[in-house]
C-alpha cells in the first residue's frame, strides 16, 4: 500500500482549516500533516516537514499565498501546490499561477472535487475549476505583458507541434478534462495523455496550468 499524500494547509482563518482538515483525512489515502496560518509560517514549516501538496489562501497576513507560491516551489521543485480563493476574478489567482501554482479552486469547492484534486495534482496534473477556466483567460490578458511578443513567442512554440498536438493544446485551453478531449477526437485517453506528455516536453510547460496559458497567449483560445 502506498504511503499517503501528505498534505498542508495555509489559510489565516482556523476554521476554514479544520473544515478542510476534515474532509481531507477522512480518506485512508490522504494525510495532512501541518497547518499555518500564513505564508511565512508555511516557508518555516516546509522546512522541516515533509509535504507532497500545499493548499494555500491567496490573501493572508505578513506573505500572501502568491508569494509564498513563488518561494516555496523554489525551494522544493517537487512540491505542488493549490491555490484557493473565494474571488474566481481574482487576478491574484492567475500571478499564482505564474508563481508555479499547480492549478486553482474555490474555496466553495464540493468536498468530492476537492479530494480529487488534491490526488490529480499529486499524479502530477493539474487542476483548474473548470468553470472559472474562461474567465481565468480573460483576468490573465493583463498580465501577460506586450501581448505582440508573447503572441510571437508561443506562434514560435506552435511550429514546433504537429498538427493533433495543436488541435490538443487547444482543446486543454478550453479547459477540456483528458475524457472530455478523448471524446472529441474519437481517441483512447491514454492517447489523449500522450499528446499531453509530448506537449509538456515540446513546449517546456511545467504543467497543464501553463499549457493553457500558451493555448490562450497564441490564439487558440480566444
Amino acid at each position: 500500500m502506498n504511503d499517503p499524500v501528505r498534505l498542508m494547509l495555509v489559510d489565516d482563518q482556523e476554521l476554514v482549516r479544520a473544515g478542510f482538515a476534515m474532509v481531507l483525512d477522512s480518506c485512508d489515502d490522504l494525510n495532512v500533516v501541518a497547518q499555518a496560518g500564513d505564508g511565512e509560517e508555511a516557508l518555516a514549516t516546509l522546512g522541516r516537514t515533509g509535504v507532497d501538496v500545499v493548499l494555500m489562501d491567496v490573501r493572508m497576513p505578513r506573505l500572501d499565498g502568491i508569494e509564498a507560491t513563488r518561494r516555496a516551489v523554489a525551494r522544493h521543485p517537487d512540491l505542488r501546490v493549490i491555490v484557493l480563493t473565494t474571488f474566481d476574478l481574482d487576478e491574484s489567482v492567475t500571478a499564482a499561477i505564474g508563481a508555479g501554482a499547480s492549478g486553482f479552486l474555490l474555496k466553495g469547492v464540493r468536498p468530492d472535487d476537492l479530494i480529487e484534486a488534491v490526488r490529480t495534482v499529486h499524479r502530477g496534473d493539474s487542476v483548474i475549476d473548470p468553470v472559472s477556466t474562461r474567465r481565468l483567460l480573460r483576468a490573465t490578458a493583463p498580465l501577460l505583458g506586450d501581448q505582440r511578443s508573447t503572441a510571437a513567442a508561443a506562434t514560435t512554440v506552435l511550429e514546433e507541434l504537429t498538427p493533433r498536438e495543436r488541435e490538443v493544446l487547444g482543446l486543454v485551453g478550453e479547459g477540456r478534462s483528458n475524457a472530455e478531449i478523448a471524446a472529441d477526437l474519437v481517441v483512447s485517453e491514454a492517447t489523449v495523455k500522450t499528446h499531453i506528455g509530448h506537449l509538456l516536453a515540446k513546449t517546456g510547460s511545467r504543467d497543464r496550468v501553463q499549457l493553457v496559458v500558451l493555448a490562450f497567449r497564441a490564439g487558440l483560445v480566444s
